[in-house]
């Protein structure tokens, strides 16, 4: 194996931090391999040269095939040192992800004050209080999995409030329920899915529920649709932060001014695309634990002058008729300025096209006008047919998470 000074140490484009990650990850099993050992022995290496961690790869491998030498999980856990958690499986099966007991919030916490806005409120007031509406097949990092009660739901300055994979479910009576333990929870925001979190918004617009205390909404755990976010605008009349990043790597962007801004402390972002979109690989600086060197977390961005702005999920693109690829960002903003719809998936077929299902945002609602608008709108755009209904609602993956976009396999 490789020393902790034989690669980067001189590199131009490896500060400091980076030379750390690599030196955590020289000793780990999974880079013992002669592709990766060559690469990171080359004294001219730069961080594009590095091969690439695929999402198999890290199934497979984790956690002990990243696990620096002299590390064993048994061990760590017995110390108190590490937690252990699995991922969603949005993108395929579950992974198991190891990170340091306080790592969890102290990687949150440096990209939550990398918005302006953010970073006063907790230079003020250092804890705040959350409400969290989510799925719970989310990781136990930030969800529950069975039903709990207040006491049990309640971790610290965070109040776990949905317990419920389906929101479209949900009884009044149990909408009300979470809106009265929010009013009493005083929280200085939510964070939310932003399916939950716009459904939830709806319940409050029928019946003039506000809550004052509350300063801001953190959307995250999935794709944040222009209908989700201008729900909850509207509602609430407080910013709509979309945050970003996966049990893997922590947080990785944040939103500001309409841009997602980097968290250069927590890991390197890169795009495979010097212009457009491309694919997201991720190099992790702050987990000893899991140390990742251009992760494929298998999401698209796009860069911009200021950051990126997020496209969504690889396998949740679409095709056109000419066959470019459509990204959930590029379906989502036909939906721009269209009212009346609290959720939607569009579903594309085999043949190409597409048939779109829509959740009104009122039960009564046909949205006849949306859907002759959207049917039009997102026929051009793919190049054929595409057809709408309204529905009750649309169910989640396995792992609780909604997809906006989806192709059908053959």
């Amino acid at each position: 194996m490789l020393s902790s000074t034989t690669a980067f140490t001189a590199s131009l484009d490896c500060p400091a931090y980076l030379a750390v990650a690599i030196s955590q990850a020289t000793t780990a099993p999974f880079y013992a391999t002669k592709e990766w050992q060559a690469a990171l022995a080359s004294p001219t290496a730069r961080l594009i040269d590095l091969p690439r961690i695929t999402k198999s790869q890290l199934r497979e491998h984790s956690p002990e095939g990243f696990l620096p030498a002299g590390m064993n999980i048994p061990n760590l856990l017995a110390r108190g040192l590490i937690e252990e958690e699995s991922t969603s499986g949005t993108s395929g099966a579950s992974v198991r992800v190891v990170f340091g007991k306080t790592w969890w919030a102290e990687q949150e916490r440096r990209a939550l004050v990398r918005h302006p806005f953010l970073a006063e409120l907790f230079a003020t007031q250092p804890k705040l209080r959350r409400a969290v509406l989510t799925t719970p097949g989310c990781s136990g990092v930030s969800c529950y999995n069975r039903w709990l009660n207040l006491n049990q739901r309640t971790q610290g300055d965070s109040l776990f409030v949905n317990q419920s994979r389906i929101p479209f479910n949900l009884g009044e009576e149990k909408l009300a329920g979470m809106a009265q333990e929010i009013a009493d929870w005083k929280p200085a925001f939510l964070d939310v899915d932003p399916v939950h979190g716009a459904w939830f918004a709806l319940y409050c617009e029928r019946h003039g529920l506000q809550f004052p205390t509350l300063r801001f909404i953190l959307t995250s755990y999935e794709y944040t649709s222009v209908s989700h976010r201008a729900i909850m605008e509207r509602v609430f009349r407080v910013p709509v932060i979309d945050l970003y990043g996966s049990s893997e790597t922590g947080h990785l962007l944040i939103e500001y001014e309409g841009v997602m801004r980097t968290i250069p402390e927590t890991a390197i972002l890169e795009s495979t695309a010097a212009n457009g979109i491309g694919e997201s690989l991720v190099t992790t600086l702050t987990n000893p634990y899991l140390p990742l060197l251009r992760y494929e977390v298998g999401d698209y961005v796009e860069r911009t002058e200021d950051g990126y702005w997020l496209h969504g999920r690889k396998r949740d693109a679409l095709i056109d008729t000419h066959g470019r690829i459509l990204t959930t960002r590029m379906i989502d903003q036909t939906f721009t300025g269209v009212s009346g719809i609290a959720h939607y998936q569009l579903r594309q077929k085999v043949d190409g096209s597409a048939h779109l299902f829509l959740v009104p945002a009122k039960p009564a609602d046909d949205l006849s006008l949306a859907q002759t608008q959207l049917t039009a709108e997102l026929g051009r755009l793919l190049g054929t047919a595409v057809t709408a209904e309204c529905v009750a609602l649309i169910a989640p993956e396995d792992s609780g998470k909604f997809r906006l976009t989806l192709r059908e396999a053959a």
